[in-house]
């Protein structure tokens, strides 16, 4: 049974799909129904350094039984529609589909989790009882705020805000396949946590927003469409010469950019899924990817724990040291970080990589996962004077209150 809070269609951000998210979507059989819905076809992600005269180039990837890397292709996506398709895909193959919104978690005499409170549209709350409860509530994170899962490590994006959009009039690439190929990603690269991303979402509209910090939206007193037309420009000069004009087709949405991370994320009768236990940061987009991806697997949270530590590192490194990560790129590690953008981190998948090794080495980082402490949040964004840990007695309630607070 799928609870659903939410009325599909309905808007949300994060639509680009790694190397990864698409061969999942392939062994799930969507090709050719992606492909009549006339997705924008992905072959890379662009990146413009800070004066918009230099960039760099990720091909989309994938390799075979042999671990031999090869082009390949994915696709962006209007997640309005595609969330809306994957659901009604799962209802078409046994799922029951119900509109309603979980209020609590029902927990065994052991605190195992047998099921959900649900309170359905006309007010009146149920018990429903489960063998198994997955948590997808994205960056909701019911059973970590409902004290359920172990505590929960808020990290230091406080400080920064992200603004989007849709527009239309945007000049893509001339291409149709390689690094000019007209559907790519483009990311507008400023300085350490200023960036900007624009992703084509049909033939006419692209998907444009910008992380920055959350204290400049508040010294200027604009609203949030007018802090996005004054600003957006400022992050890189090719942004001007991709968008000529700010036709906006859809609101300016804001939303908090933080990061965060929730320990025992699987325990007795549940699972947590994806965004649910932890968000690093959105900026090569591998939500949606490790999402998928998390679900296929068995041995779930270390697994897991292990895959999205190699993300994290290398993102740590491009933050921390971006000279040398775009050395690695272009000449040491050139098809190990291509896996790596990807989505290709699983530990079945050659990772940790020399790549990766290298990271942690200039990161002064060491990972271990022989004793259950692993995977304490280390990187560079968590801050303990910020980044409290949530305890089970703890004062903060919910992220958002925290992130009011401040």
């Amino acid at each position: 049974m799928i609870l659903e809070q939410e009325t599909f269609p309905r808007f949300h951000i994060g639509e680009s799909l790694t190397g990864e998210g698409g061969q999942a979507l392939r062994r799930l059989c969507f090709e050719n129904e992606m492909v009549k819905r006339e997705h924008p076809v992905k072959h890379g992600v662009r990146v413009f350094g800070t004066s918009g005269a230099t960039s760099w180039y990720v091909p989309v990837s994938k390799r075979d039984a042999d671990w031999n890397l090869a082009l390949s292709t994915t696709w962006q996506v209007r997640r309005s529609d595609f969330d809306t398709m994957m659901l009604k895909e799962a209802e078409a193959r046994g799922a029951t589909v119900m509109q309603g919104t979980a209020t609590k978690p029902l927990l065994a005499d052991d605190d195992a989790v047998r099921g959900v409170t649900v309170r359905w549209p006309d007010g009146k709350s149920e018990d429903i009882e489960t063998q198994i409860v997955l948590d997808c509530s994205g960056q909701a994170t019911f059973l970590a705020n409902q004290r359920v899962t172990g505590p929960k490590y808020l990290g230091n994006y406080d400080k920064q805000v992200a603004f989007f959009s849709q527009v239309t009039g945007a000049i893509r690439g001339s291409g149709t396949s390689g690094e000019e190929a007209k559907d790519n990603t483009v990311i507008f690269y400023s300085k350490k946590f200023h960036w900007g991303w624009f992703i084509p979402l049909d033939k006419d509209v692209v998907s444009v927003g910008m992380v920055t910090p959350r204290a400049d939206f508040l010294a200027k007193k604009q609203t949030p469409e007018e802090f996005f037309r004054n600003e957006f420009y400022n992050i890189n000069p090719e942004v001007r010469r991709r968008i000529p004009e700010m036709n906006l087709v859809e609101n300016v949405h804001v939303i908090p950019n933080y990061s965060y991370q929730v320990r025992r994320f699987c325990g007795k009768g549940y699972i947590c899924v994806g965004d649910a236990h932890r968000f690093i940061d959105p900026i090569f987009s591998f939500g949606v990817s490790v999402t998928m991806r998390e679900a296929e697997f068995a041995e779930h949270q270390v697994f897991c724990e292990k895959a999205i530590d190699n993300l994290e590192d290398m993102i740590d490194l491009f933050w921390e040291q971006p000279f040398a990560f775009a050395t690695f790129v272009y000449h040491r590690y050139s098809d190990q970080l291509t896996d790596a953008f990807a989505s290709r981190i699983y530990p079945t998948e050659h990772q940790p990589s020399p790549a990766v090794l290298a990271f942690r080495k200039m990161l002064k980082r060491t990972r271990e996962y022989d004793q259950d402490d692993y995977s304490v949040p280390i990187g560079s964004r968590f801050h303990p004077e910020r980044a409290a840990l949530w305890e089970p007695n703890s004062p903060i309630s919910t992220t958002e209150e925290w992130m009011g607070a401040r």
